[in-house]
């Protein structure tokens, strides 16, 4: 079952059980990906859907992050609960062991590496991920690993 029908599915099921929080979260999500169907003017992939999702996601990651900051618990636990419901709909998230491996093969790929081409190792990790990393975390490891082979 494609990640569409899953969405579509659970929406269906939550508007019957009456589930007005979950109800509230999927239509959200599906608008977004009514939204980039409209901005391409064609059906969107599997591909494409995971990526609609990962973009929700973050933004509500990010909320989290300033609701928290601002000290507002009432909405920083209602972003806890969206993140729950969307993330079903994600890949399986990448171990940063496994996340590692992907970096170091990335960057034996592109042979002789420096900071500078910091970009291009990122492009090639974040190809190879598609969707099973976050930005910020492979960010952060690239960079790590960029140190050591300059070193």
């Amino acid at each position: 079952m494609s990640t569409r029908e899953r969405i579509d599915q659970d929406f269906t099921s939550a508007v019957k059980a009456r589930e007005a929080f979950v109800v509230s979260v999927l239509r959200m999500l599906r608008a977004s990906m009514k939204n980039a169907e409209i901005a391409k003017m064609s059906e969107l992939t599997e591909d494409e859907i995971i990526d609609v999702v990962g973009k929700e996601v973050k933004q509500i990651k990010d909320s989290l992050e300033s609701f928290e900051k601002a000290g507002r618990d009432d909405l920083a636990e209602k972003a806890r609960q969206e993140l729950e419901v969307l993330q079903k709909y994600l890949p399986e998230q990448l171990s940063e062991d496994a996340l590692r491996e992907l970096v170091k093969q990335a960057i034996a790929e592109l042979g002789e590496v420096t900071p500078a081409d910091f970009g291009k190792v990122m492009s090639a990790v974040m190809q190879a991920a598609k969707g099973k990393a976050e930005g910020s975390q492979v960010s952060a490891i690239v960079k790590e690993e960029l140190s050591h082979t300059s070193s």
